[in-house]
């Protein structure tokens, strides 16, 4: 991710998740050393509120976070969380955009393995057809 962007901002509750000891050791101390990830909070929590009748509070938020600091890009890959996203005027990407944007810049061999882990081991879930999609778009 930091080969891809050179900043990217959580909020704290994300940080949290990340750091607990249920997230494994490897993620762990990953996140503990990764000096390119800045942690917020939001400010506006009337936007939060607003976000709230459709999308949960960890979108909501990440939406509101990305609205206050002017985002160049939102990470998030809930189709509701998108849509709400897109309807604020903010460019959106997903895990699969990234790992083709990696691809792409030769950070990675191959987005099948990353897939097919991301749908074992972390119950990503993800079409059929996108699945295709995204393999076709990899030349995979």
């Amino acid at each position: 991710m930091q080969k891809i962007y050179e900043r990217i901002l959580i909020l704290h509750a994300v940080y949290g998740e990340l750091l607990d000891d249920r997230a494994g050791k490897t993620v762990v101390t990953a996140v503990q050393s990764a000096t390119w990830l800045e942690v917020h909070s939001v400010q506006n929590q009337q936007l939060v509120a607003e976000l709230r009748t459709c999308v949960n509070i960890g979108e909501a938020e990440a939406i509101a976070l990305a609205v206050e600091v002017g985002a160049s890009r939102l990470l998030i890959d809930e189709r509701l969380g998108r849509q709400a996203a897109k309807d604020l005027g903010l460019n959106i990407t997903g895990i699969l955009g990234i790992l083709l944007l990696a691809k792409r810049q030769n950070l990675i061999e191959a987005v099948k393995p990353i897939m097919d882990d991301l749908i074992s081991q972390a119950n990503f879930r993800i079409s059929v057809q996108l699945y295709a999609d995204v393999l076709s778009e990899a030349d995979e």
